[in-house]
């Protein structure tokens, strides 16, 4: 995804206009909104400056020169000659002719993003698109010998200051001092080769949790064939996509030596006074193990063992680059300055992510609510953090730090170190995650991160709507179905699932979604809930007159009645004229809390609630949130009694009648599993928060 600074090259004003209609119709902005450089192209800018003739050469053997002479919109990583030859040597070649073909191709593809980024819009701790190799180049900030702000890449490679920026028609051509390098090593020898972490890697082997980690490409799945498949939802025809890859990938936090040792007093190397802190941690919340014969510390391997368990929770079964992954996008554009579709001034941005511990999640946090920082940093992540009028717990701050010396990101993981330990102890288990857990659809399915498909194209571009854009790499980026078998936990028949690029002015909370199209027949492994009890499921989603009905199922049960997504909160089926409506902040925030209240539970009881209070998409230039849409709201899919142990399943049968709508067009847009210490008030004039 491209930054939203819109500064392309150079500070270049950001100037469009978006159509303020539900379905999120935006025109294209009027040509006298770009600026055209009547230069040269990549290619030419190569083959004009001998100082780059070294990697010019390399270029051309990979056979990439056509490319970067067509128009388009790169940002080209240049090695000067000195940088190519001392990279030569550091490999034990003379020049570029000692090279295959197939090396200039990895370090052309290295160099080139397909995508315009100048040295402003670095401010996360990668890249927003990965290079031609699909692999995320770190970025750091710092400083140069003349004492000059200047961005590092993979904490070596400097783009050079007096040379940045330099705009070409099709891009950016940013020079570098040493040639980038990124490793192919698996996650596992990455943690291997840090002498920083000698003991977490120690523990990792002696559990074996290391052989969990492992999985690198299901190289049997073959996008070709596959067609593309051409749709209409709402008004919008649309193409999708399959994924070109289907990686597998893990996200590691880890623990220095210095802080077990500091904080806890667990010598470097010491197993046995971690596996003592793991016994610590997890015996209140598998009480049951304690007496088993695996529990011990001379079965380190078994799944009941507390320090496989510790160690296992530490991953997370996804691929993330950079800290900007854990928490959703953030963005700079109009009156939006942080997390797409996140109220900052009410809520932290927040995800939740599954772990290798079976049936745990990990909630990251990013803290932006002044009044709840703690002894924490505004703007930075943590891991299950619980700082509110109610609890006081820190949790764990997630280090973006690029090291020089080693490595952090591999072919299938990367890893990140953290200032205290990372457990799913009592307290996270039942303070820090006893609350209402709302996570994107993007979220839910880690196949969607792993391969780069939660934040694709420029969200703040919309498409032609009469026809979809259908060429090889679209301009604004492509939409996604998924074949059967390619999502984990999910099992379908006769529809298409189609993930639908993120759109800032799209009624879709941070501004994807999901439609299932077809005789549908949809099933999806819930994500784990903390402790077992009763809970409540919902499903967020906008009510459109395009859409269908579908029967919602719990572990294979019939849930209610079926849900119709023609039906807005203002139809009798829900509270009518009764409903205030404004796209607000209005009409809602005007009703005195015993109002809200009253109308809480009305809603409650006709098994819906109004959207949170702190969501909202973007148009003309402003928020609208979605709290005072009458199409945008939340409905309850089921209300039970769930054990914590187990996996859980939702089923989407279609009801519709017919064809009904766009092919029976059913939208997935968040999901909410909701505590009973949440959503289990029914006092008068109290009510669930509405954030």
């Amino acid at each position: 995804m491209k930054s939203l600074k819109y500064n392309i090259l150079c500070v270049i004003s950001f100037a469009t206009l978006l159509a303020p209609s539900l379905s999120s119709c935006s025109d294209e902005p009027s040509s006298e909104n770009f600026v055209t450089f009547t230069g040269e192209m990549a290619s030419d800018y190569l083959k004009n400056r001998e100082q780059y003739s070294e990697f010019k050469d390399i270029v051309e053997r990979a056979g990439l020169m056509d490319l970067l002479s067509t128009y388009g919109h790169y940002t080209c990583f240049v090695p000067s000659n000195d940088a190519v030859n001392n990279y030569l040597s550091s490999i034990g070649k003379s020049s570029v002719s000692d090279l295959t073909d197939a090396d200039c191709d990895t370090i052309a593809r290295t160099h080139l993003v397909n995508n315009m980024y100048t040295t402003i819009e670095m401010s996360q701790d990668r890249l927003p698109t990965a290079n031609m190799l699909g692999r995320y180049i770190a970025t750091s900030s710092g400083f140069d010998e003349n004492n000059n702000a200047v961005i590092y890449l993979e904490g070596v490679s400097k783009i050079l200051f007096e040379l940045q920026d330099d705009s070409v028609e099709n891009g950016v051509m940013q020079p570098i001092d040493k040639v980038i390098e990124k490793s192919n090593n698996y996650i596992s020898d990455l943690l291997r080769d840090n002498p920083r972490i000698s003991t977490f890697y120690n523990a990792l082997l002696a559990t074996d949790v290391i052989s969990e980690i492992m999985k690198v490409e299901d190289e049997s799945y073959d996008r070709t064939a596959y067609p593309r498949y051409y749709y209409k939802s709402h008004t919008w025809n649309e193409v999708g996509w399959v994924p070109d890859t289907k990686k597998y990938g893990y996200t590691v936090f880890v623990e220095p030596d210095e802080l077990l040792e500091s904080k806890y007093g667990i010598a470097k190397g010491d197993l046995h006074a971690l596996y003592n802190k793991a016994c610590e941690l997890y015996d209140p919340v598998y009480p049951e193990d304690v007496s088993k014969e695996g529990h011990s510390f001379d079965h380190l391997t078994d799944s009941i063992n507390p320090l496989h368990r510790y160690m296992q929770y530490h991953i997370l079964t996804r691929y993330t680059a950079g800290t900007s992954d854990l928490t959703p996008m953030d963005v700079n554009i109009g009156k939006v300055n942080g997390a797409f579709g996140f109220e900052e001034s009410l809520i932290n941005p927040v995800d939740w992510f599954q772990t290798l511990l079976p049936h745990t999640m990990i909630k990251v946090e990013k803290l932006t609510l002044a009044d709840y920082l703690g002894n924490g940093t505004r703007g930075e992540r943590y891991i299950n953090r619980r700082y509110d009028n109610t609890y006081k717990i820190e949790g764990s701050h997630i280090d973006a730090t690029i090291e020089s010396d080693v490595i952090h990101d591999g072919l299938n993981g990367h890893y990140f170190y953290v200032d205290d330990i990372v457990a799913f102890s009592y307290d996270v288990q039942n303070k820090v995650q006893n609350m209402r857990i709302r996570m994107d659809f993007s979220t839910v399915f880690p196949e969607v991160m792993t391969n780069g498909l939660r934040f694709e194209g420029d969200p703040t571009k919309d498409d032609d709507a009469s026809r979809p854009d259908d060429s090889a790499t679209p301009k604004n980026g492509r939409n996604y179905y998924f074949p059967l078998g390619y999502l984990d936990g999910v099992t379908f028949s006769n529809c298409y699932v189609v993930l639908r690029r993120p759109h800032i002015n799209f009624w879709s909370w941070q501004g994807d979604e999901w439609n299932l199209f077809g005789d549908y027949d949809f099933t999806f492994r819930l994500p784990p809930i903390p402790y077992s009890g009763d809970w409540q499921i919902r499903l967020g989603f906008c009510a459109i007159e395009t859409r269908g009905v579908m029967q919602v199922y719990f572990d294979g049960v019939p849930q209610g009645i079926p849900l119709d997504m023609t039906k807005y909160l203002n139809s009798e089926m829900y509270i009518g004229d009764r409903f205030v409506t404004d796209e607000g902040p209005g009409a809602y925030d005007k009703m005195t809390d015993e109002e809200k209240a009253e109308e809480q539970k009305l809603l409650k009881n006709l098994g819906a609630y109004r959207a949170p209070r702190s969501i909202f998409h973007f148009s003309t230039s402003d928020k609208f949130f979605f709290v005072g849409n009458e199409r945008t709201y939340r409905r309850i899919l089921c209300q039970t009694y769930m054990d914590a142990t187990k996996d859980h399943y939702i089923r989407f049968r279609v009801a519709s009648d017919g064809k009904q709508g766009n092919n029976n067009e059913f939208m997935l847009d968040y999901l909410e599993m909701v505590p009973k210490s949440v959503y289990g008030v029914d006092s008068d004039g109290e009510m669930e928060d509405d954030l």
